[in-house]
């Protein structure tokens, strides 16, 4: 017997039951787009340091250019993710999956270009080849079975995967062959 996804879990392209914090940093999908495509990315702000409030408010256009001297060359990005999931594994929200988040910039995936407008993206508080933290798999693992559940989702990719040579988080920090273990219930293919 099949259980039906709860429909009460999604509205409007956001998940129910964690934080949410609105970015003015999307856009439309093109008409007819398939969302069939999440892309796994790291980051932290400064790099290596966790915890702060620095990612949030980058993706919400709050970030203070002046506070550390790396920030001076994110100055005027506007940039998004669907979600960020902390070390500790709490999942923050900042666009609707059903809108085109800035998360992917250019890139490329099984022949389809722009892959900003058929996935969705996921960072993960880290630095790009380092390696994550526990509750970061449980709660990534979690919310690809919820996106799956809602969206026709096939496939996971790293920023690395989709666009090689210029980016390369998550990293070989990131364990791949976990991940899958614990979507071993879910038919999606993993692109590493």
């Amino acid at each position: 017997m099949t259980t039906m996804p709860d429909p009460t879990l999604w509205r409007d392209g956001w998940l129910s039951g964690i934080v949410h914090r609105p970015s003015p940093n999307f856009g439309p999908r093109p008409a007819q787009a398939s969302i069939d495509l999440v892309v796994v990315h790291s980051i932290s702000l400064p790099p290596g340091e966790y915890g702060g409030p620095q990612v949030e408010q980058l993706f919400t256009n709050q970030l203070d250019w002046d506070a550390h001297p790396y920030f001076t060359a994110l100055r005027g990005l506007e940039v998004s993710s669907h979600f960020f999931i902390r070390r500790t594994g709490e999942v923050v929200q900042f666009v609707s999956c059903d809108a085109r988040a800035w998360h992917a910039g250019q890139s490329s995936f099984q022949g389809r270009p722009n892959c900003n407008d058929f996935s969705i993206g996921i960072e993960l508080e880290g630095l790009e080849g380092s390696r994550f933290e526990t509750p970061q798999y449980h709660a990534l693992s979690d919310l690809i079975e919820s996106i799956a559940a809602h969206y026709p989702l096939k496939c996971v990719a790293g920023h690395e995967h989709i666009a090689p040579g210029r980016k390369a988080d998550p990293g070989p920090g990131f364990d791949w062959p976990r991940l899958a273990e614990l979507l071993h219930g879910t038919p999606l293919t993993l692109a590493v």
